[in-house]
């Protein structure tokens, strides 16, 4: 029992890996006024999915343009924060699909996306799908979904504390930059009062003077 446990783990533990190559994921950096371009060979009939985020920078938009291997636009988007598109690949080819922040004149993005190509291997390639699934191999089926769920879950997490994090930061620089500007301001005021007072005694003692003369 605990044999065919363990063969059953490692290959629930290798269709996990597989399932992991299908897809390109990525965050990058995308700097000012510079547009980032990326390519996957796709077979024509095979269910693609793009999905996009942008974590960090600006106004934490982007430009995204997907286009098919004749030049064909088959997704475009202008200035947004984050997207998913679905599409079935009509015709075998390389797929390009770029990133652009060239409407931009002095903030890099930091930038991530998902690229998934396909569908999943089955779990038990080799079984005879007539046949119904043992209870075992049916509690794999059910712990591989949940940890695809868990991964999805976890990226979604990372992202949305990393973007929270860099707004923190930004708004914490924003804070000292503007506290360091108040004690200027009050430094200079300060200063501008003691002399303001110091010529009131001084013309006092000038005019005193020269009544007693």
């Amino acid at each position: 029992m605990f044999g065919s446990l363990r063969v059953l783990l490692q290959v629930l533990w290798a269709q996990l890996l597989c399932g992991w190559v299908l897809g390109s994921e990525l965050t990058f950096e995308l700097p000012d006024n510079a547009k980032q371009c990326f390519y996957e060979d796709i077979i024509v009939g095979t269910k693609c999915t793009l999905e996009f985020q942008v974590v960090t920078g600006g106004h934490y938009d982007v430009d995204c343009r997907l286009e098919d291997p004749d030049g064909t636009t088959l997704y475009k988007e202008m200035k947004k924060q984050y997207d998913s598109f679905t599409f079935t690949a009509a015709k075998n080819g390389t797929y390009k699909f770029c990133f652009s922040n060239e409407f931009s004149t002095f903030t890099h993005k930091t930038v991530y996306f998902d690229f998934q190509v396909g569908d999943d291997p089955p779990l038990f390639p080799n079984e005879n799908r007539v046949t119904a699934l043992t209870q075992m191999e049916s509690a794999c089926v059910s712990i591989h979904e949940a940890l695809k769920s868990v991964i999805d879950y976890q990226t979604h997490f990372r992202l949305r504390e990393a973007q929270g994090r860099s707004r923190a930061e930004d708004l914490n620089t924003r804070v000292a930059f503007w506290s360091i500007g108040e004690a200027l301001i009050l430094l200079v005021v300060s200063i501008s009062q003691v002399v303001l007072l110091r010529s009131f005694f001084s013309d006092k003692k000038t005019t005193m003077t020269r009544v007693g003369s």
